[in-house]
């Protein structure tokens, strides 16, 4: 039943994707701000959901091998040439 729910909520994410990119430029643009006002009235719980779950993300795509870790001095020594 949890298949059949998520399906249908993929294809109703796609149709509505595919009505938002052709908006004109404008109009996507008043989308996203009223998409990401939207967000502003998350509830602490909920964005500590949200949280947890890219941080699940994160940590399954670290061991599937999606991702490489680069270590922290590796990553001060590029941004200290490229920000000088």
């Amino acid at each position: 039943m949890a298949d059949l729910k998520n399906r249908a909520v993929d294809s109703e994410f796609e149709k509505v994707r595919a009505q938002a990119l052709n908006l004109d430029l404008d109009a996507r643009t008043a989308l996203v701000q009223i998409l990401l006002e939207s967000l502003e009235d998350l509830t602490e719980a909920q964005v500590e959901s949200l949280w947890l779950s890219e941080a699940e993300r994160r940590q399954r795509e670290v061991r599937e091998g999606q991702v490489k870790l680069v270590p922290g001095d590796e990553v001060k020594a590029l941004l200290d040439r490229v920000l000088g």
